[in-house]
């Protein structure tokens, strides 16, 4: 694979993560702070935990959010680099 047929490869990934409304929710409210799993789900509240998880999966997967582990916490933040570069919009 070439670097251009990777980069699409990438784009492709991450526009179709971002294409679902929740994921998009959960990228608008984490570019401000990095939050763990349960703080997530506080501020979303229509979302069940197995949903979020399969989300937040499927975002850092394609390295729009970054984990972070701390303990038995899993904090999630924006990869502002993938953003920058893909999605200009989530981080203004």
């Amino acid at each position: 694979m070439t670097e251009d047929q990777a980069g699409v490869s990438q784009a492709v990934k991450v526009y179709k993560a971002l294409g679902e409304p929740t994921r998009l929710n959960i990228v608008l409210l984490l570019k401000e702070q990095n939050l763990c799993c349960s703080d997530i789900l506080t501020k979303l509240e229509t979302v069940a935990h197995s949903t979020l998880s399969h989300h937040l999966k499927q975002l850092t997967e394609c390295g729009v959010l970054n984990l972070r582990k701390d303990g038995t916490y899993k904090y999630y933040g924006v990869n502002r680099e993938v953003a920058l570069k893909y999605a200009p919009y989530l981080l203004q």
